[in-house]
Order: C-alpha cells, then sequence, then structure tokens
C-alpha cells in the first residue's frame, strides 16, 4: 500500500513498518501483483512486492550471506548448486566467491526479473551472471527439481513468503523433489520466515520437510528489513555431523575458501543453530503431528 511518498508494509495483520520514499523508480500493477522499486534514504534501492518487502540494497548482505556460506561451509566439498528463484542475483554473487565450486545452476521463473535487477539492483550481482560455472535456466522451481536428472551437493531456495505463486515452494511435494535432487549428504537451505510472527511456517516446514530426510532443524539472523524479529533459515539434510562442526573446523575451512564476507564469521555460523526456546518448542511440537 502507497500513500504520498510513504510506503508501507502490510505483510502482518495489525503490525508492520513504513519506509520513505524518495524517488519511485519503477512501479508495475497486475491482477496477481503490485511490484515497487524506490528509494529510501536510510535503506538506499527497496523492492516491495504485493505489500511485503522483498530485499534493499542497505541490508542484503545479512541475508545472502547466511543463506550461501552456512550450508557450504558446512558441507566442506561443494561442486555443484542449485539455487531455486534469487532473480535479484544477491544469492548467485555470494555462492561464486567459492571457487571450488564448479557448476551452480539458477532456475528463475522470470527472466524479466533478472534483467530488471541488473539493472535497478546492480551491487547484488555484481557481474555474477558472467562467471562461466553458473547456468541461468528459466523455468518453474518446481517442475525443474521434479524433473531434473542432475545431482547437487547444495539446494538454496530463495523464495519469496508463501503466498500465491510463492507457496509451492513451501509444499512436500517441492520438498520431496528438492531431496531427489541432493547428493548424499547434501544440504537444502530456505528463508523461512520470522518465527516470533511467523511461527506455523516453522511448523509447516517441519511437518512437510521430516519424512525425506534424517535431519530438520533451522537457523536464524537478524534482517532488519524482515520485520518481527530475526529470520529462520530451513536446514535439512541427511548429514548429521554438519550442524556439528567444531568453530576450529569452520575457521580452517573460511580461511581456505578465501572468501569475504560482512555479516557471516564461523562464530555467527554456529552460533546461528542456537534457537529461542520459543521456537524449540514450536519445532518439537511439530515433530509430532504429520504432514
Amino acid at each position: 500500500m502507497q500513500a504520498k511518498n510513504i510506503y508501507y508494509e502490510t505483510l502482518h495483520p495489525a503490525y508492520g513498518q513504513y519506509f520513505e520514499v524518495e524517488k519511485v523508480l519503477f512501479e508495475q500493477k497486475t491482477e496477481q501483483w503490485h511490484l515497487s522499486i524506490f528509494e529510501n534514504a536510510a535503506m538506499g534501492r527497496v523492492m516491495a512486492l504485493n505489500g511485503a518487502i522483498q530485499t534493499t540494497e542497505k541490508d542484503e548482505f545479512v541475508y545472502h550471506e547466511m543463506l550461501t556460506h552456512v550450508p557450504i561451509l558446512a558441507h566442506g566439498d561443494v561442486k555443484r548448486v542449485l539455487i531455486i528463484g534469487g532473480g535479484d542475483g544477491g544469492m548467485l554473487r555470494e555462492v561464486v566467491k567459492h571457487k571450488q565450486i564448479e557448476s551452480i545452476t539458477m532456475v528463475e521463473i522470470d527472466a524479466a526479473v533478472v534483467e530488471m535487477c541488473k539493472s535497478y539492483f546492480p551491487n547484488h550481482s555484481q557481474g555474477a551472471y558472467d562467471d562461466p560455472r553458473v547456468n541461468l535456466v528459466i523455468s518453474d522451481g518446481m517442475d525443474y527439481v521434479r524433473q531434473s536428472q542432475q545431482k547437487f551437493d547444495v539446494i538454496i531456495s530463495d523464495c519469496t513468503d508463501p503466498l500465491g505463486p510463492g507457496e509451492v515452494l513451501f509444499s512436500s511435494d517441492f520438498y520431496e523433489g528438492c531431496k531427489r535432487c541432493l547428493n548424499e549428504n547434501g544440504i537444502f537451505v530456505a528463508q523461512n520466515g520470522v518465527p516470533f510472527m511467523q511461527l506455523d511456517e516453522v511448523q509447516n516446514t517441519v511437518r512437510r520437510m521430516s519424512s525425506y530426510v534424517k535431519e530438520c532443524r533451522f537457523y536464524m539472523a537478524a534482517v532488519p528489513t524482515y520485520v518481527g524479529g530475526s529470520m529462520a533459515f530451513a536446514w535439512a539434510t541427511d548429514d548429521l555431523e554438519a550442524r556439528q562442526h567444531s568453530l576450529a573446523t569452520l575457521e580452517e575451512r573460511f580461511e581456505r575458501a578465501g572468501i569475504t564476507t560482512r555479516y557471516y564469521t564461523p562464530a555467527i555460523h554456529q552460533a546461528s543453530f542456537a534457537l529461542p526456546a520459543f521456537v524449540e518448542q514450536a519445532v518439537a511440537s511439530a515433530m509430532t503431528v504429520t504432514a
């Protein structure tokens, strides 16, 4: 919802945030969506879809670093990565930092999103699409994981909230398809909302994912513009040791990778799996209920 020079986020009923709009750069309305890109003095360029903030220039690095470096460094020997969504290019930018990765497949449903974000958010991708290891596939993510014969060491689902077209990327069928595309001891991660406001999303993921993997857990990070507290990231794998690495191991892998980060550190990686009691309790209760 936009009034005068203020953009009001309407993701949560009776609670939200607003952004002062210095300049509207792009706006598109269809029957399915209302997309806005505007400039804000505090957060830089902002993208909003259907009343929900999708990304900002100022704090996107927190989200993208935690969804890439945590699974890649936890795995320790990643050669092939699949990104579902991620049209703004931020996830790709972080993945290509890892030089040992041999192949990166990115599945985005709309080529126009990629081109638009290259134009309006060039600092998100920073030329990552030009990396020769990248294969950009314009396709539906659900269809891809259902039909692909390729296998991956890490799968990152960079999806919107489970509303409208994005809802299928939180379904049991999608999780089953992703598990089928994982190599042995591969790791799947996905954004899972802000538990303080969206606790049901965490529980639904547990119910829908747990039957396909030996471990379905979560880790967390605070992304300022995803209002309502720390964001949860789903973590699913058959490798029960991947979440238990010592700080020394993570530090050695981080140093060997030779990457530069603004949020991620090995200590934050390790600490991010410590969940608040209310999230632990929600996960435990969901484990007793089948999807």
